[in-house]
């Protein structure tokens, strides 16, 4: 069935941010005693809020200060202002959409200064979003909670069953079963198999989605 909306997570799916946040996550951890694989820090610790991330990480025994949530926010920016791409083919989604009738938003865990600097870095692709764009941080709930997806949906005037996310986390995938929205588990680079896990169709190729849901 065709959507009235799809909710589009933003790292990983709108914009390659992963990378050098990954590298910088790695890099913090090892500094205050935890070693982590990238193969680890991706399965096990993101997806969540950076809050969610550092809790993980000082349960498996990194010595992160208190205060450190706060002060890597400013830092994780200066990282990304050095320019992070878009995933391929997601403006020909947006594209196909727009040809489409059907509107989109973002649902994100991350905080608006954190996708003002990615987004804001391709202006196109900002402005199509702007007003758009829903964050854990300004609504107080993040995934694997559904309420993100529902607020979304609330605000776009569509009914949850109608909506189609799609997320490149297991959280978000988990989020947007919980919603009772169909999913799709965005992975490139792999078999999407902790994605579908959480009840998410596997989606290897952004510029692929237009035809998965039907237009």
């Amino acid at each position: 069935m065709t959507p009235n909306l799809v909710i589009f997570d933003c790292d990983g799916v709108i914009v390659d941010s992963e990378p050098p946040l990954l590298d910088f996550l790695l890099t913090e951890f090892a500094t205050y005693g935890l070693e982590l694989s990238l193969h680890e820090l991706e399965t096990k610790y993101v997806g969540g809020t950076i809050y969610s991330t550092a809790q993980r990480a000082r349960e498996a025994g990194a010595s992160l200060p208190e205060t450190w949530e706060a002060e890597a926010y400013p830092r994780i920016f200066e990282v990304l202002r050095a320019g992070v791409p878009l995933i391929p083919g997601i403006e020909a989604a947006f594209d196909a959409l727009d040809a489409a009738g059907i509107p989109y938003c973002v649902g994100s865990n991350g905080p608006m200064e954190k996708m003002d600097v990615t987004l804001g870095a391709h202006p196109a692709v900002f402005t199509r979003l702007k007003g758009r764009i829903h964050s854990a941080h300004t609504h107080g709930v993040a995934k694997p909670d559904p309420g993100l997806f529902l607020i979304a949906a609330e605000t776009m005037g569509v009914a949850p069953k109608a909506c189609v996310v799609v997320d490149d986390s297991p959280s978000g995938c988990i989020a947007a079963r919980r919603a009772g929205m169909r999913c799709f588990g965005f992975d490139p680079h792999g078999d999407g198999a902790r994605l579908i896990s959480e009840g998410a169709e596997h989606l290897a190729d952004m510029h692929d989605l237009p035809r998965r849901i039907g237009i």
